[in-house]
C-alpha cells in the first residue's frame, strides 16, 4: 500500500494549467502592439489604456479558458453553434444599423457582434461531428459538414461583413481540410469556387465590387475608394530598413494614414519600424503559428487535433489577410491585424481560441492527474 501525503494530495485537487511559450509569443506580440497603437493614436493615453484594458480582459479570458476541461468544449460545442445561428437571425431582424452594415445587437450595457462567437463554435461542432466517426470523412458527413458552414456564412455576408465570414469559412473549412481530404477532392471544390466566382459578383454589395476593382487598380480613384491602399502603400515603402523612427512616420501622424490603429495598424508599423520591425513582428507570429501546429500535433485525441489545427489556421489567415490587403496584395476586406490592432469583441474571440489551444496541450497534463488520483 502506498501512502500519499496530505500536501501532495491537495495538489493534484487542482492544478493551474497554461502553455509558457504560446503565453509568451502572445505577450510578446502584445507588448508591440501597445507600442504601435500608442503611435497610431498620435500618443493619447486614454485610447491607450482602453486597448491595454481590453487587452488584459481578453487575456484573462485566455487564462480561464485554458483552465476548461477539453470534454466541455465538445460537449457544449453544438449548443454554441445554435446559440450563435440564433444571434444572427436576430441580427437580422433587430440588430443595430452602423456604418450601412447591420451586424450588431445592442444590449444597452454594451454592444456585441453575435458572427464572432461563428469564428470559434464552427469548427468546434464541425470537429465534434467529424471526430465522432473514424477518419478521414465519408460524403455525408463532408455535406452535413457543409452545411452547417455554408448557412451561418450566408447570414453574415448578408449583414454585410465579408471578412469575417471569409475568417468563418476559414475555421470551419480548416477542420474539414484537416480531417484528411483527398488532393482530388480539394482540386475540385477549388475548380467549383472559381466556376461560382462571376455569379458570387452579382451577389456583392456595389462598395464591396469597388474595393475588388479598386484592388486591382487604386490609382483609377486616387482620392476616393482607392486612397487607403495608396496611403498604406506609401507609409510601407517609405519604412526602408530601419524605419523613420517610433512616432516620426508622416504618413500616420498627419493623418494621410486612416484607420490607421486598426486595420492598417501594419502599414503604421512598416513606416517607423522598417524592415527590421516587420521581420521581429513576422517572426513572433511565427513562432506562435509553429506552437499551434505543435500542439496539434501532439493532441490526445481527433477532436483536439482538429480544433487546434483550426484555431491556429485561423490566425495566420488573420495575418496573411490584413498584411496582404494594407499591402496591395489582396483586397481590403477589414480584418484586423491580430493582438497588434486596436481590440474589441475579435480581441476577445482570438484569444478565448488561445485559452482553448492551451486547454487541449493540457490534456496531456489532466489525463496524468486523473491517472495518479486514481
Amino acid at each position: 500500500m502506498t501512502l500519499i501525503d496530505p500536501s501532495q494530495q491537495a495538489l493534484t485537487k487542482w492544478r493551474f494549467y497554461i502553455d509558457p511559450w504560446l503565453l509568451f509569443g502572445i505577450l510578446a506580440l502584445a507588448c508591440f502592439g501597445s507600442i504601435v497603437v500608442y503611435s497610431a493614436s498620435d500618443g493619447d493615453m486614454a485610447f491607450v489604456e482602453a486597448h491595454l484594458t481590453k487587452l488584459i480582459l481578453a487575456m484573462g479570458i485566455m487564462i480561464i479558458a485554458a483552465q476548461v476541461p477539453l470534454g466541455w468544449y465538445r460537449q457544449f460545442s453544438v449548443p454554441l453553434y445554435l446559440l450563435g445561428l440564433a444571434l444572427l437571425l436576430g441580427v437580422m431582424f433587430f440588430g443595430e444599423i452602423s456604418k450601412g452594415a447591420q451586424r450588431w445587437l445592442d444590449f444597452g450595457v454594451f454592444r456585441f457582434q453575435p458572427s464572432e462567437i461563428m469564428k470559434l463554435a464552427m469548427p468546434a461542432t464541425i470537429a465534434w461531428l467529424l471526430a465522432k466517426q473514424s477518419l478521414p470523412p465519408n460524403w455525408s458527413q463532408l455535406a452535413i459538414a457543409l452545411l452547417i458552414l455554408l448557412i451561418p456564412v450566408a447570414l453574415i455576408v448578408k449583414q454585410p461583413d465579408l471578412g469575417t465570414a471569409i475568417l468563418v469559412v476559414v475555421s470551419g473549412g480548416a477542420v474539414i481540410f484537416f480531417a484528411g481530404l483527398s488532393w482530388k477532392l480539394i482540386t475540385t471544390i477549388i475548380a467549383l469556387i472559381a466556376v461560382s466566382a462571376p455569379v458570387a459578383w452579382h451577389f456583392l454589395h456595389d462598395y464591396q465590387q469597388k474595393r475588388l476593382l479598386m484592388f486591382l487598380d487604386p490609382e483609377s480613384d486616387p482620392l476616393g475608394a482607392g486612397y487607403h491602399i495608396i496611403q498604406s502603400k506609401i507609409a510601407i515603402g517609405s519604412g526602408g530598413l530601419e524605419g523613420k523612427g517610433w512616432r516620426n512616420g508622416s504618413q500616420t501622424q498627419l493623418d494621410f494614414l486612416p484607420e490607421s490603429h486598426t486595420d492598417f495598424v501594419f502599414s503604421v508599423l512598416a513606416e517607423e519600424w522598417g524592415l527590421l520591425g516587420v521581420s521581429l513582428l513576422l517572426t513572433l507570429y511565427a513562432f506562435v503559428i509553429l506552437r499551434g501546429l505543435y500542439i496539434a500535433w501532439y493532441a490526445r485525441d481527433s477532436f483536439g487535433q482538429l480544433m487546434a489545427g483550426a484555431i491556429t489556421m485561423s490566425f495566420f489567415i488573420y495575418v496573411f489577410i490584413n498584411i496582404g490587403m494594407v499591402s496591395g496584395l489582396l483586397p481590403v476586406v477589414g480584418v484586423p491585424l491580430p493582438i497588434i490592432s486596436y481590440g474589441g469583441t475579435s480581441l476577445v474571440t482570438l484569444m478565448l481560441g488561445f485559452g482553448i489551444l492551451m486547454s487541449i496541450h493540457a490534456e496531456h497534463k489532466r489525463q496524468a492527474k486523473r491517472h495518479y488520483q486514481s
